[in-house]
Parts: structure tokens; sequence; C-alpha cells
């Protein structure tokens, strides 16, 4: 009969997280559940998410209690029809069984490859099929590629995934190609030929990275499927100097903390772990004269120096604009400047960082996206 019961596992998001701490279930013992309907908040050392179920059924069982810290596939509860008995379930809790890392799959390999481009050292992750056109993420101004860890594996189900720190970012050499959307499009175009991805791909750029996107699309067409823009960058000259000039001055987690907070429209997402994170990117050698020099560069004057919205027009390519309508970085009115044709998403309660905030909505819309919906 265990055929017909259903576990709910801890899942992993993004390729480092190893456990996560069960907060606050959603739905009660009895209740029917649906498919990708919220079941429980999880904590992990990056940002809280909440666990949705990947299959329909009854919930029977809530095995994880809250306050718990679990594995990645630990099990927290079950899902089972209401002929399983309750000896049944029981015997299968009992006897379940956390894999061990490296059983499936999508353990076998690295989780980073680096590659050399310029003489600069990248890291970067790959993901998905080998067959199909590649999905190409870009973090923003500060960030790194597990800006996206609950969009990759999504994306990747379906498509190959790559994602990259940019230079003098995440586990990138400290080391700058040229301060100018210009000089980082040409190195991102340049990362592509050295990891031996050829062909145009789908480009997804956030904040600064979607300004990158742009330029991509602008200078090598050829080279560009499709663009997907959170929070781009590029549309327009406003943008919150007090959070750029703020995150490359922060030296302390006092004086950091309320910066990170204007990413988001709930504060509360921004943990210990993330602020310290951050505080430890930036105290590497030579990445705060770098960081200082993009956004000197980038946002002089307090002002966005690279306008790309009326070239993009020019450009006959799909674009997916995803904007939080409280964004405190890039206001959420500047998505009216988007492409004639562009399709335009903004999601209530939502600040600069969609894709962590509104995951699932995101990671709906860039599938109906990339498969030409």
């Amino acid at each position: 009969m265990s055929t017909y019961i259903t576990p709910i596992v801890m899942p992993k998001w993004g390729l480092e997280m190893r456990e996560g701490t069960v907060q606050d279930w959603l739905v009660a013992e009895g209740e029917r559940i649906e498919v990708g309907q919220p079941l429980l908040d999880v904590d992990t050392d990056k940002i809280s998410n909440a666990v949705e179920a990947t299959d329909a059924g009854l919930l029977r069982r809530i095995v994880a209690q809250s306050g718990d810290t679990l594995p990645v596939k630990a099990l927290l509860g079950v899902l089972a029809d209401s002929e399983v008995s309750d000896a049944e379930i029981e015997a299968y809790i009992a006897a379940y069984e956390v894999p061990a890392a490296g059983d499936d799959e999508e353990d076998s390999g690295p989780a980073f490859d680096y590659v050399d481009v310029g003489g600069i050292r990248v890291r970067y992750a790959r993901r998905g099929p080998e067959q199909g056109t590649p999905v190409l993420f870009i973090h923003g101004f500060g960030g790194d590629l597990n800006n996206w860890l609950f969009n990759l594996d999504a994306i990747a189900a379906k498509h190959p995934v790559i994602a990259l720190d940019l230079p003098a970012h995440g586990q990138s050499q400290a080391a700058l190609p040229g301060a100018s959307v210009d000089a980082l499009a040409d190195f991102v175009r340049g990362f592509l030929e050295a990891a031996h991805v050829n062909g145009p791909v789908h480009v997804v750029g956030h904040s600064m990275g979607g300004a990158i996107a742009m330029q991509m699309a602008v200078s090598a067409p050829a080279q560009v499927a499709s663009l997907a823009l959170v929070s781009p960058a590029g549309f327009d000259s406003e943008i919150n100097s007090g959070y750029t000039d703020g995150f490359v001055q922060a030296q302390s987690r006092r004086e950091l903390k309320p910066v990170l907070e204007q990413l988001f429209a709930d504060p509360e997402l921004v943990s210990r772990q993330m602020i310290d994170d951050l505080l430890k990117f930036k105290r590497m050698d030579g990445i705060e004269p770098l960081l200082a020099e993009l956004a000197g560069t980038l946002f002089k004057d307090g002002r966005q120096s690279a306008i790309l919205a009326d070239r993009l027009a020019g450009v006959d390519k799909p674009v997916l604009v995803l904007w939080g309508k409280d964004d405190r970085v890039i206001p959420s009115a500047q998505a009216a400047r988007a492409p004639a044709g562009a399709q335009v998403i903004l999601f209530d309660a939502t600040g600069h960082m969609a894709m962590l905030e509104k995951a699932s909505e995101v990671n709906a819309a860039l599938l109906r996206h990339l498969a030409g919906g």
C-alpha cells in the first residue's frame, strides 16, 4: 500500500543548501492539498520561503514540527488517501530514510565550475538538459548567482541553465574588465565563449544584470534569443542612491542591515546569515574599491548612466519584464518604458528581489516566456 503514500520532503533550494528549519505549517492534517499550494515556511541560511506541494492529495500526517532543523530530502509530512490505514502511515514514517548525498543524479557533479575569461577567473553553475537553447541568469550589483537559488532548478527542469558570478562578485576574481555596462556585456559574451556555450541564449537579468542583458541584445542581437528582465536597470535614470552608496560604504551589521532591508517588501527576509555573508564578501581583498568603481560609473551622481530602453525598442526579441510594485531601489513605474510588445508583470507586496519574494510566480512566468507563451 505504500505506493499510495506520497512524502513531502525538505526541498533543495539552490546549489549550496544542505538543511532548512521548519517555521510554521500553513495547512492542517486532514486538509486536501492541491499542486502548487504553499504548505509550510522554511528558513535556510540564505532566506525563508514557502514549500509548495508538488503532488495533490490528503495531508494525513505532519511529521516535522516548528523549530526542527532537517537535511534536504528529510520527511516533512505525508499525503495518502483516506483508505490508507494509520498503521501503514506509521510504518512508512518509521521506515523512511533520507537519501544520502550523491544518491541522485543532481548530486553527481560539482556544484560549480570555473573558467578564465580575459584573465579573470569566473565561477559559474550549469544545470538541466544538454539539449535546447540555454537560459543565462545574470545577477545584479553586489549579488551573486545565489540570488537565483529559488529559480535555477525550476527552470533547469525543462531548459539548460547557466548562471555566473560577475567579475568582482560572489566567488569570481576581484577584478573588472571595465566598469561600464558595455564592458560588462562584452565580458559576459566572452564568458559564454569560454564556457563553450554556442549559439543564442535566453538571457534573464536582474537589476544591473538586466542592463547587461539589454546591452547584449543591442550589441550582439544574434546571440540573444529573448530577454527576461527583473527590476532592471537601464530603463530610466532614477535609482535609489541611498541603497547603492549605502551598500558600498557599510562596514558593519548595524550599517548593512537597513540597507539590505530596502531590497524587500518584507524586511524580515533579511537574515543574519545574509548580512554576514555579504559583509564577508565586501571584506575580501580588493572588492570594496571595485564596487565603488562600478557604482561611481553606473550610478554617477545618484542617477543611472546607461539608459537602454529606447535602443531596446529596435531589437526584435521577445521581452518579459517583471517588477515588484514596492521596489525601493528602482521604481516600478519605469516598467512603462518597456518596449512595445513586451509582457509586463507587476507583483503586489514585492520589492526589488521578485525572484526571491515571488519565486513560484516568477518561475511560472519565465517558463511561459521560454515556451513562447
